[in-house]
């Protein structure tokens, strides 16, 4: 495809005031005239999102009845990716080996979260000598992310506090709270609060104070940028001022609902720490991280992301789902019976809704040529196959988006059972990124047919 325009902006251009910083979306000017995209600086770039949930996925609930082609209906966790089947790609029979304890140990199985996107069995120790393994997330940022203001972003939607005593038998906390390794023993903090996130993502370095103050004068940091944002626009063409506007309509909405969490937060309830800026209600917490996500990828203030859905062990309950009051963790130890079974189905589907909130919102951003969903790979798991047995295999997983054609959607690939590692499928993925390592925690191999 090739665009013809009359002036040309640099990829990197970004719009700054005293005390704001605003990068811009992929413009038809950043392209120099009559210039093939996939020729230029600004061909589109990869992106990679990884998302973890605990407690495995309901036994009956998850696995589709055939191999081979995706058709609808999806089964019922999997329902509210059914608009974007084409491009998704169910696993089954993985091995999540690394949430298993070593020889001879005990106490690991639910704690090592950190051990999903890394595929090593965490050190046992609840002091600070952890030690886990480098995450294909942070191998990916150092890859496609080092020209980015932030190389990667995590976020959270529960507060590390919340069962600060239930980390295991011997087991640092640090496993539970966070999936994202920048090293074996450099854990990275994920970000609870979006307003933090927010001010990553557009300040500049300027203090707390001349922030609070320029929203007080301003209200949004698109009003400390109105004269050069004007500007632009008169500047581009038609179709650039639309991108404009709806990038610029994306900032003012999440800053409308940060507002309203930092006033709605004086009011937390009493039974769930709420530090200042989260929204009380998981429904909105998490929506409004994945939107920063795809506006940080719109803008390519980052193209890596991570997401810690829950802790392990978390009792948390979830209002807007059908089984509003059932405790994550309690239900996952549904006994066998067909009836908790189904009301952990509920949650499953829930959290699977809210992962198609991001992919919805990556398939309706226009980038380049295609989409964010065309030129992204979202990885969502656990670690966990039927929780109530606390079994690592036969793990659900799920890939979803094109990654610029590097991976071909509609697809549910079965594995036997117990035989192939997930760090068979990280190796895989790290390919797609063209990071060739000859193996990565667990890994035996290459995933076939991916």
């Amino acid at each position: 495809m090739t665009f013809l325009t009359k002036k040309h902006v640099s990829r990197r251009k970004v719009l700054r005031s005293a005390t704001a910083t605003l990068a811009l979306p992929l413009l038809d000017a950043m392209i120099p005239a009559a210039t093939a995209l996939a020729q230029t600086a600004a061909r589109p770039k990869p992106r990679f999102v990884g998302c973890f949930v605990p407690h495995g996925a309901a036994p009956g609930y998850w696995v589709p009845e055939k191999e081979g082609a995706l058709t609808a209906p999806l089964p019922f966790n999997w329902k509210p990716l059914e608009p974007f089947i084409k491009q998704t790609v169910i696993m089954s029979g993985l091995h999540s080996r690394s949430a298993e304890p070593p020889p001879g140990a005990t106490g690991a199985d639910h704690w090592v979260a950190a051990a999903f996107m890394c595929a090593v069995k965490p050190k046992k120790t609840a002091g600070a000598d952890i030690q886990c393994g480098t995450t294909i997330d942070q191998l990916i940022a150092q890859k496609i992310g080092q020209e980015n203001l932030m190389p990667s972003m995590q976020c959270a939607v529960e507060d590390p506090g919340a069962n600060s005593s239930n980390c295991g038998e011997g087991y640092s906390c640090t496993y539970t709270n966070t999936i994202s390794w920048s090293s074996p023993t450099d854990p990275l903090p994920m970000e609870l609060n979006p307003q933090v996130i927010f001010e990553r993502m557009f300040g500049d370095g300027s203090t707390a104070e001349l922030r609070n103050q320029r929203r007080k004068r301003d209200g949004s940091i698109l009003d400390s940028l109105s004269g050069s944002l004007n500007t632009l626009r008169a500047e581009s063409s038609a179709s650039d001022r639309a991108r404009i506007d709806n990038y610029t309509d994306n900032v003012r909405e999440i800053e409308r609902r940060l507002d309203i969490a930092m006033k709605a937060s004086t009011v937390a309830p009493t039974d769930m720490p709420v530090p200042v800026g989260v929204p009380q209600t998981f429904d909105e917490h998490i929506k409004l991280q994945f939107d920063l996500m795809a506006l940080a990828f719109q803008a390519d203030i980052t193209r890596v992301g991570t997401l810690l859905f829950a802790r392990d062990l978390t009792g948390r309950t979830y209002p807007e789902s059908e089984a509003p009051t059932s405790g994550f963790h309690g239900v996952s130890h549904h006994g066998e019976d067909p009836r908790q079974i189904g009301l952990l189905s509920k949650i499953n589907q829930y959290h699977i809704k809210m992962l198609a909130h991001l992919i919805d919102k990556l398939d309706k951003t226009q980038d380049g040529d295609g989409t964010l969903l065309d030129h992204s790979l979202v990885l969502y798991g656990s670690n966990m196959g039927n929780s109530n047995q606390h079994v690592h295999y036969d793990v659900p997983h799920v890939l979803v988006g094109g990654l610029n054609g590097k991976l071909k959607g509609g697809r549910h690939l079965a594995y036997p059972q117990k035989q192939v590692p997930t760090g068979n499928l990280l190796l895989s993925i790290l390919d797609m990124y063209d990071i060739h390592h000859d193996s990565i925690g667990d890994s035996t191999g290459r995933l076939e047919n991916l």
